[in-house]
């Protein structure tokens, strides 16, 4: 079959499975241009505990197909590529936390949902890189322990009056960008916007006319007047952001911003998810009930 005939099969088996394909924003074009839904991780498991479909095929990584099988418990969760993890998720493990939990035991522990279920079973809260600052200001503590990201743990500390202990780890993909690469590409594009996610380091962040989530990143590009952007995270968001707007320009300043896990999930790889069901994604009771209840205790925090 070529490209065109896999899609319509695709397709087809999903009508007929009653299945809902969701994309992450960094999944290659072809796989976002047939998913019923795109989004960020959150945002796509929210989404899955919505529908009324009875299968959710999840074309990401393995933490979010897991944070769809915890906020959808009564649906199969589908995960093409089982090896497509996440290094920063990886850089953390239960053991770890606990460890660091008893170096600072008033500390309340908020989570990046960019992490396993296990991890989240050990924590306070969640929050995602667009809520992240809310989250912690909502708490009643002065202390809190931002894991698993260090820079989007100090970029929350620099806008928080609370005692911040960051756990040190770091997406390879934002970690690659450097400042010269991002001169550059304002020496060459003067006039252009530079939107930066919260996911890159300091000195990134530091030159960033806006900083966001990939989900924010969409909703600035559409609503500003500004029509060049230069884009500081990974290399699929382009797709949606150019269809939504074929009238702007969005350059990519650096080759680095390309993550491999989030590349593998292919066409082929998809169908043969839909025609053997599988692999599924479980997670342990035990496991699961603590970690929703931080995904829960997120969700009830109040948005701005």
């Amino acid at each position: 079959m070529n490209q065109e005939q896999i899609k319509a099969r695709i397709l087809q088996l999903a009508a007929e499975h009653n299945v809902l394909l969701m994309a992450h924003n960094y999944q290659r074009d072809e796989i976002q241009e047939i998913a019923h839904i795109t989004g960020d991780s959150l945002g796509l498991s929210i989404e899955a505990a919505r529908t009324d479909k009875d299968i959710i095929v999840f074309c990401g990584v393995h933490f979010m197909a897991e944070s769809a099988a915890l906020l959808s418990p009564q649906k199969t969760v589908l995960l093409p590529r089982q090896d497509a993890g996440c290094p920063m998720a990886d850089m953390v493990t239960p053991a770890g936390l606990r460890e660091m939990k008893q170096q600072y035991p008033n500390a309340t522990v908020v989570t990046y949902v960019n992490s396993s279920a296990a991890v989240k079973a050990e924590s306070d809260i969640c929050c995602t890189s667009s809520n992240a600052v809310n989250v912690v200001r909502s708490l009643d503590t002065d202390e809190v322990l931002l894991v698993p990201d260090r820079n989007l743990g100090r970029y929350i500390a620099a806008q928080v009056d609370k005692t911040c202990h960051v756990w040190e780890g770091y997406c390879p993909t934002h970690e690659r960008l450097q400042i010269t690469e991002i001169e550059k590409a304002r020496a060459e594009h003067p006039d252009a916007i530079f939107m930066a996610h919260p996911e890159c380091a300091p000195e990134i962040l530091e030159l960033a006319d806006h900083i966001c989530s990939t989900s924010g990143m969409y909703d600035y590009a559409t609503k500003s007047p500004a029509t060049t952007f230069i884009v500081g995270t990974e290399m699929g968001i382009l797709y949606r952001l150019r269809t939504q707007n074929p009238d702007k320009t969005f350059i990519l300043p650096s080759e680095g911003l390309i993550c491999p896990n989030m590349k593998l999930t292919s066409l082929d790889d998809l169908l043969k998810c839909l025609e053997t069901l599988s692999p599924v994604v479980t997670v342990d009771p035990q496991i699961a009930e603590k970690a929703r209840l931080t995904l829960d205790r997120m969700l009830a925090v109040p948005r701005d």
